[in-house]
């Protein structure tokens, strides 16, 4: 789950890392009483959307730039050129996301600017901290061009972070000054507390900024949980925001699915993430492009199918489903009966190709047979996916 930049500057402040003041208006009848609580007379007016490059977007009407360094004066216009707009950039795609606040905060004098964050390193199975001396840019670019300019420190989970891990990073930035090594120690500690106490799957912070009155603070503030421990943090949910997500992935959330939309037009419905994987790749193997990620589960039952199809068909690019189960843990004959029951409850038009396999898989190949419902069968996942991606292909020549 992914919040707004101040949402967690919000959570920031919690840890004791430092950030630019700020205040946020979700309409323009705000936007006075926001502006006002922010000091000095040129002010930042930031879009916020769940997607990065917002300085660099342009918005539906051909205003330019999501981030905006602007005179006092000028910055309730220019936020409400922003409200309710559309912002593009490049992690957006081509529909971009509609703005649905706006964040204030005072303008600081910039010395130099860094990258820093945390996130879980699988290899390992400790906490990876990613420094750079090359703040504002992607990380990406500057790992491929300048590795460098790129630290990392790993973090066992067990011992915590170390004021030796501290140090070392503190040194790599530059910060030879005690008064700067405090700074930091603060800003590295808060963020690295508030990754484990949240359960947070990544914390970033670019740009970190030393100022030219010698203060470190995070400019810019990203944080994403794990939506497994969700659970453990009400306080984390009430930060969601429903309008920067797909519709039909928090339905799916509802029912114990694990939904995903992509760009494709062959729906699939497995269950089990590494199937369902290896589903999408057979499919694009076979020429056809999966139109979503559909976990059900080990414990789907005819309620969640029949969800899940209706789910599934809110797709207007869909033009096929390919169903893959193997039956572990869920029975074949229950999914059988789920199909049945959703194809008829959901009255599908679309053409659908059914692979079962596992636990009690003729019973439920028999079920199928006899439903009277029009579908393919398959006799493996290659062969399933052949089909669905040939009938998909035919029917929309």
């Amino acid at each position: 789950m992914n919040i707004h930049e101040y949402q967690s500057k919000e959570l920031f402040k919690e840890f004791g890392v430092a950030v630019p003041n700020g205040s946020v208006a979700k309409s323009p009848s705000e936007f006075e009483q926001a502006i006002n609580s922010i000091s000095g007379d040129t002010i930042v007016v930031k879009s916020q959307i769940h997607a990065g490059g917002r300085g660099k977007g342009t918005f539906a009407d051909g205003f330019k730039g999501g981030v905006k360094l602007v005179p006092r004066a000028e910055a309730a216009d220019t936020a409400a050129k922003m409200l309710g707009n559309t912002l593009i950039t490049k992690q957006t795609g081509p529909s971009g996301r509609k703005v649905g606040a706006v964040y204030f905060t005072e303008a600081n004098s910039i010395k130099h600017e860094y990258y820093l964050s945390i996130l879980m390193d699988r290899a390992s199975g400790k906490a990876a901290i990613v420094a750079s001396t090359a703040g504002g840019m992607d990380i990406e670019k500057v790992a491929e061009e300048t590795p460098e300019q790129i630290a990392k420190v790993l973090v066992d989970p067990d011992i915590g972070l170390q004021a030796f891990q501290i140090r070392k990073l503190a040194f790599f930035f530059g910060f030879g000054d005690k008064e700067l090594q405090k700074q930091f120690k603060a800003v590295l500690g808060g963020l690295y507390k508030l990754f484990w106490t949240k359960d947070c799957s990544m914390v970033e912070v670019n740009p970190l900024i030393l100022t030219e009155d010698g203060k470190i603070m995070a400019l810019d503030a990203k944080v994403s949980f794990d939506d497994n421990a969700l659970f453990r943090h009400p306080e984390i949910q009430a930060l969601r925001d429903p309008a920067e997500e797909d519709p039909k992935e928090i339905e799916a959330s509802r029912f114990g699915l694990n939904y995903i939309a992509l760009d494709g037009n062959i729906a699939c419905m497995v269950n089990g993430a590494g199937l369902a994987m290896s589903t999408m790749d057979i499919i694009k193997y076979f020429g056809g492009n999966p139109a979503n990620f559909l976990d059900v589960g080990g414990g789907a039952n005819e309620e969640a199918i029949t969800q899940a199809f209706k789910i599934l068909l809110q797709d207007e690019h869909v033009k096929g489903i390919l169903v893959n189960i193997f039956g572990g843990i869920m029975r074949c004959d229950v999914i059988a009966a789920g199909v049945i029951a959703a194809v008829k409850n959901v009255g599908l038009k679309l053409p659908l190709v059914v692979r079962l396999e596992g636990t009690n898989v003729e019973i439920g190949r028999k079920m199928l047979a006899d439903s009277g419902i029009k579908l393919t069968t398959a006799d493996s996942l290659a062969d399933a996916a052949e089909k669905i991606v040939k009938i998909v292909a035919e029917e929309n020549k």
